[in-house]
């Protein structure tokens, strides 16, 4: 193994690889990483993708390893709060308010989201709402920086965001980014919508047919991308999404489950001392919600809508917040009309 211990000889041996009179020391970082921890991933990409190796090397060589992230994965609000806690960031007046002024801004791009989707204009506004309010902030870190923190040194999701920093560099070759410049959330997801970019190869949309899909600056793009996400993922043209429920005894608590997706009937829980709506068929898929107050707690009848919301992030506080704040949206909306 050729060991290079000068200074000078290392600096010039990277010079070596600058492709296109693109200059790889103009771009050293101050810590530079240990880049054979990507040869693997990189092999990859150009057999696979015929991406070109050195090119690819370059770029790696600059992304860095952000400690904060690591942080944050470790701790995220959904796993660390109750739903007490939870909804008190969400339901605010300012992300209600910043909810109606977004939906009055942008009414006939919703409606007509809405009628082709059949994703309902208030729970289009209220992801936009929790996910970045409403694009104030749509995440400091570079997106090259965060994939390749989690997809080399976070080994409990190593798998998944290494195949994110794949569909990354893919998008950015697609869409004609240059991917050091993208920035987003520390788990990679860009603009006001929060795309990964598995999901924003798949889904994102086209809204204003410019020939671009832009998830940061073009609001008919955002809004019909949530809408499509939405609608490939099962969301059903239907009111029915979640609503509160009374219940008495014990018996219930034999359908409590960690599970997401509805796997219980209506007429199942009816039987367990469950109130149930009598305008809705017993055979519909249900699941019970339990969340959490500071004394006691509320329980809640979720429907197969809810449960697509937890596809865009995979938490019943998550869905209970969107719902909330499309709520409350809705009726601020519906008194600014």
């Amino acid at each position: 193994m050729l060991l290079i211990k000068s200074h000078a000889a290392r600096l010039l041996w990277i010079c070596l690889l600058s492709l296109s009179g693109l200059s790889a020391c103009s771009a050293i970082p101050a810590t530079t990483p240990n880049t054979n921890i990507y040869a693997e991933f990189i092999d990859q990409m150009v057999v696979k993708h015929q991406f070109d190796r050195e090119q690819l090397t370059q770029l790696l060589s600059g992304a860095e390893k952000q400690q904060s992230i690591l942080k944050a994965m470790s701790s995220p609000a959904e796993k660390r709060l109750q739903w007490h806690s939870y909804r008190k960031i969400f339901l605010k007046p300012t992300r209600i308010n910043g909810g109606v002024k977004f939906w009055q801004d942008n009414k006939a791009i919703l409606e007509a989201a809405s009628a082709k989707y059949g994703v309902p204009a208030e729970i289009i506004v209220a992801i936009i709402g929790v996910e970045t309010r409403y694009g104030s902030n749509t995440g400091s870190y570079r997106v090259l920086d965060a994939l390749t923190t989690l997809g080399f040194h976070f080994p409990k999701r190593a798998r998944f965001f290494k195949s994110e920093l794949e569909h990354f560099l893919l998008l950015c070759r697609e869409e004609g980014f240059d991917p050091a410049k993208p920035k987003g959330s520390y788990a990679g997801a860009m603009g006001k919508s929060q795309f990964i970019a598995s999901s924003y190869r798949a889904y994102a949309v086209d809204g204003d047919d410019d020939k671009k899909r832009d998830l940061w600056s073009s609001d008919a793009d955002i809004i019909h991308s949530i809408a499509y996400y939405f609608a490939k993922h099962g969301w059903k043209n239907s009111s029915l999404i979640t609503q509160q429920t009374s219940l008495t005894g014990t018996a219930f608590s034999t359908a409590l489950n960690t599970s997401l997706k509805p796997k219980h009937t209506l007429q199942q829980l009816q039987s367990l001392a469950v109130e149930v709506p009598a305008n809705v068929p017993p055979a519909t898929a249900v699941k019970l919600l339990k969340l959490k107050q500071v004394k006691g707690a509320d329980y809640w009848l979720a429907f197969d809508n809810f449960y697509v919301i937890t596809r865009y992030n995979h938490s019943h506080l998550y869905a209970m917040a969107v719902y909330q704040l499309s709520q409350e949206i809705k009726k601020g909306y519906a008194k600014s009309s």
